[in-house]
């Protein structure tokens, strides 16, 4: 793998990086550089996905454009602001598996690398339907600007997709290309974009007060795959008492929804290898007017158990590529909403939130704030 070792030098246009071997880093076994429609380009020897890693030059904005043409089923695309470890970064990819019309929003996605993991399924708001080329040349263009992202898909005078804020914690870092596709004709400016960008940063999130964005944590904890979470039952023959739930002694820390309103703890606890599934607590307070049912709406990857008061009221999974995965295991609002009894005054919500694939978070929105009120933790 290659590692950036110094930023781009500014220049006054763009830089033309050329495919040829001296030029990257790469796995000599699964790549050859060839010439291809006339241009040099790089592809798979053996017709499996590979990664190319740029030298040298680290990038940090401006603009970057290359060709694909999909040759193979996958997700191709580049990664950008690379920490020298591949653990932080940014990646953009289309997700190519046939031809598809361009109103299929799940063509072109992005998302964050997180300590090595991508938060894929955490972004749903952050992928669209693109004009896709099944045989010849696609243009990529991405121009970046702090924080800001558009990307520009076969030559549209408007972004096919615009992120408002970057996720990954990194500045500035490497380039590299993956896939099972053809790559060429890759340019890099990397100096900052100029003119009008045509988008606000406005986010509508920030002033919808049915989020539930204040809430403290607990764990978190191994939780390998069989172990269930053990809480009170009635029974013919009392009660069953044993219970996981997290009593008076449980140390709490307070955890903010982000700007997005989702509570991201892969972002607090980074990930972790060999699908090792771990569980974590949330809990708020809800203050009621008076006696009610409220429905909340409630995304999240992968489980969740959701008490009220300490009575259990809803437990789900959401695991990518089962039958009964929701939204394809992405998580939104759309995951699930749920009938919860208030009581009139305070009304403690506690949620075991259990994780092993990609992303690791939760987002809840009540129906409406008639009668109740969050309160701070």
């Amino acid at each position: 793998m290659a590692q950036p070792s110094k930023p781009l030098k500014k220049t006054t246009g763009s830089l033309s990086i050329p495919m040829e071997a001296s030029y990257w880093m790469f796995d000599s076994s699964k790549v050859e550089f060839i010439t291809h429609r006339g241009v040099k380009a790089v592809r798979s020897k053996n017709q499996a996905p590979y990664q190319i890693f740029l030298k040298n030059p680290s990038f940090a904005e401006g603009t970057i454009e290359f060709d694909v043409e999909l040759t193979g089923i996958g997700f191709p695309g580049i990664n950008f602001r690379m920490s020298a470890d591949q653990k932080q970064g940014e990646n953009f990819y289309i997700r190519s598996f046939g031809r598809v019309p361009p109103e299929l929003r799940t063509t072109l996605q992005y998302a964050p690398i997180v300590d090595g993991i991508s938060l894929w399924d955490l972004y749903d708001d952050y992928q669209t339907g693109a004009v896709i080329y099944q045989q010849g040349w696609n243009h990529v263009r991405l121009v970046i600007s702090g924080q800001r992202m558009m990307v520009f898909v076969n030559d549209r005078a408007k972004p096919s997709l615009y992120i408002p804020r970057l996720e990954a914690s990194s500045a500035q870092g490497g380039i590299s290309l993956s896939g099972n596709v053809i790559y060429a004709n890759v340019k890099i400016d990397p100096n900052p974009p100029t003119g009008q960008w045509g988008q606000t940063d406005y986010n509508p999130l920030a002033t919808d007060t049915r989020y539930v964005r204040n809430w403290q944590v607990h764990g978190p904890i191994d939780f390998p795959f069989g172990k269930d979470i053990i809480y009170p039952l009635p029974s013919m023959y009392g009660t069953l008492n044993r219970s996981d739930i997290p009593d008076s002694t449980a140390s709490w820390e307070s955890i903010q929804a982000d700007a997005r309103a989702m509570v991201n703890l892969s972002n607090r606890y980074g990930g972790v290898p060999n699908d090792n599934r771990r569980l974590a607590w949330l809990k708020t307070t809800i203050h009621s007017d008076h006696a009610q049912q409220k429905i909340v709406h409630l995304g999240f990857s992968d489980e969740v158990w959701l008490f009220v008061n300490g009575q259990i009221v809803y437990v789900d999974k959401n695991y990518f590529g089962t039958p009964n995965a929701k939204n394809d295991g992405r998580c939104n609002l759309e995951n699930a909403q749920v009938l919860l009894s208030l009581k009139p005054g305070k009304n403690e919500i506690m949620i075991g939130l259990a994780n092993y694939f990609y992303g690791w978070g939760l987002i809840a929105r009540w129906s409406d704030m008639n009668g109740i009120q969050g309160i701070k933790n």
